[in-house]
């Protein structure tokens, strides 16, 4: 199993939702690029981590 914490960063507010865009490391391209978080999970967050683990 191998895990990847993906950062991303305030881009756009929506109606019930806050867009964010990924912050790929050096010279990657991005994973999955940009996300939607609703407003009442994200709150006034202006960066957010998320971790994706592969099963193998």
């Amino acid at each position: 199993m191998s895990k990847t914490i993906i950062t991303f960063e305030f881009e756009k507010q929506n109606k019930n939702s806050i867009r964010y865009k990924e912050m790929p490391k050096d010279g990657m391209p991005p994973i999955l690029g940009s996300i939607y978080i609703q407003k009442w999970f994200a709150g006034n967050s202006k960066t957010i981590e998320i971790t994706l683990e592969k099963k193998e």
